[in-house]
């Protein structure tokens, strides 16, 4: 019987640490162990740990095998993590399931090329510009791991009770047999990864010399005096290098036996560990021949060298970012066609730097900060449903700036160049939203000399009683999905959709004024 867990609130499901940003795993209330890793304040309504993001460490069912001798009786057989790997992805082929939930846009290219690696057993590299998902392509493979694997309790280094690799465990595998103790390890568990910096040393990935062990009076050959690095400590998991090429090629070299005879070499110990672990490792192109670089012996021991790519079509772009953008107010459907087809005109434009690449961050950053424009609106016009409209838009071309590297020559004109490929995204979304559609109803509404004044701080009701009844209207909004009944904030967004298409096609005069509003029909 499950029993609520005291370290949450009610009726809120529990989150398992180390899962993808994307999915989080929902353990019973009565299997968790709570940690608390970094202040927040998403988490306002707890009350003991009002700051705190709370991360949930599953805890194995206890009819789990406790000793070596039970694992053996239970039938267990023991497999490398690359068997786990293949064994796990040709379950889900064959069952049709998805293997890699929440990766958008790469399932004709990226993914099938990912899963041969896998199922070939190859240490891989993901190459590719910033912001397409190569973190959590890498994280989402965790998925694939067995849920819960065995290991030889209070090793450091998580060995499989049927091999051990280190002096100790072997030892102490020798002196209690059958009654060697075993735990189990959740694959959450069985992830780890390093960003590559400068300041990276061959201690951290691989292990180094343990003073204090050395301190207490243990011979300096002792292999018990090493302190074992991340890659070690992954064993029998998933190791990720992101952005490898920053990686100094000194500290590069120290890879190389991890890569190929699966051991680590540690100053002058006499030591072989067969190590158990997939290698992944991320890098920019750019970095990749200029910054920085991979140094040949160690390209040469990635068995998969895998491109990924930004969207490839503009349902792609726009699924991405109703999955990944927080947004806190809504933003209609043709504004979000509006982003994606913005972040890909930036991305093509002559005058951006291509070879820095367009963030998927920056389309999620844009569709943000509309929805915050609409949000802000509504609270300052007491509005009760904030719906973002074109006005917010506008507010994109400053705030993200910072996300594109322009061309040299184009020094100075940064937001002027990002403005006009709004009003070109505008436009295109206009014509295939909306057109053939008899539009007339609103040319003839400023056709004897009326006005329509909207801006950010219009709210929806002044917008509205300004416009009145319109011939075509229910049609326009139809085609723009807002449905038969629409809501005054859905109404006024399509209205001022309109109104834009129908000045970027020349066909209605628009004026800005100096406080910032927007006059169309003047």
């Amino acid at each position: 019987m499950l029993t609520a867990c005291p370290h949450r609130p009610p009726g809120r499901q529990t989150d398992a640490c180390h899962t993808s940003s994307d999915r989080r795993a929902v353990i019973p209330d009565s299997e968790c162990h709570v940690d608390l890793i970094f202040l927040s304040h998403r988490r306002s309504s707890v009350p003991a740990v009002t700051d705190a993001v709370i991360a949930i460490t599953p805890v194995p069912p206890a009819d789990l095998p406790r000793t070596v001798g039970e694992l053996r009786a239970a039938g267990h057989e023991y497999r490398t993590v690359k068997e786990e790997l293949r064994g796990n992805l040709l379950e889900r082929l064959r069952a049709g399931a998805p293997r890699f939930p929440g990766i958008v846009g790469y399932d004709d290219t990226v993914l099938p090329e990912v899963e041969r690696a896998l199922l070939a057993g190859h240490d891989m590299v993901l190459l590719g510009e910033r912001g397409q998902g190569k973190t959590r392509l890498i994280r989402g493979l965790v998925d694939l791991l067995d849920e819960w694997t065995p290991f030889i309790t209070g090793s450091e280094l998580h060995e499989h009770p049927y091999a051990p690799i280190t002096p100790a465990s072997r030892r102490l595998a020798g002196e209690t047999g059958d009654l060697l103790p075993v735990s189990w390890l959740h694959r959450s568990e069985r992830y780890g990864e390093k960003l590559a910096t400068p300041d990276t040393s061959v201690g951290d990935l691989i292990g180094d010399v343990d003073p204090i062990k050395v301190a207490e009076g243990r011979a300096l050959g002792d292999p018990e005096t090493i302190h074992f690095g991340l890659v070690p400590r992954t064993n029998r998991g998933i190791f990720a290098v992101n952005e490898l090429p920053d990686l100094a090629e000194r500290i590069q070299v120290s890879l190389l036996n991890v890569l190929e005879e699966r051991d680590i070499q540690v100053r002058g110990y006499q030591l072989r560990l067969p190590l158990d672990l997939l290698l992944v490792a991320s890098a920019n192109p750019e970095d990749y021949t200029n910054r920085g670089r991979i140094i040949t012996p160690l390209k040469d021991r990635f068995g998969a060298e895998i491109r990924t790519h930004y969207p490839v079509d503009l349902a792609l772009e726009t699924a991405l970012i109703r999955q990944e953008a927080g947004l806190v107010a809504s933003v209609p459907d043709h504004l979000v066609d509006v982003l994606a087809r913005y972040t890909r005109a930036v991305r093509e434009s002559p005058s951006v730097d291509s070879r820095s690449g367009i963030s998927a961050r920056f389309a999620i950053a844009a569709a943000e900060t509309v929805a915050a424009s609409a949000l802000r609106r509504a609270g300052l016009r007491g509005e009760r449903e904030a719906v973002a409209r074109v006005c917010d838009t506008v507010s994109v071309t400053s705030t993200l700036r910072g996300k594109v590297e322009f061309e040299s020559g184009e020094e100075g004109r940064e937001t002027e160049v990002l403005a006009h490929l709004l009003r070109v995204a505008t436009a295109e979304t206009f014509r295939d939203r909306l057109g053939g559609l008899d539009l007339s109803g609103f040319t003839d509404l400023v056709a004897e000399g009326a006005i329509v004044e909207t801006g950010d701080l219009v709210s929806a009701e002044e917008l509205l009683g300004q416009i009145g009844t319109v011939p075509g209207l229910a049609k326009v909004l139809d085609r723009l999905g807002l449905g038969d009944a629409p809501s005054p904030g859905q109404a006024a967004s399509g209205i001022e959709f309109v109104l834009e298409g129908l000045h970027l096609t020349r066909r209605l005069a628009k004026e800005l004024t100096d406080d910032g509003r927007t006059l169309y029909g003047s």
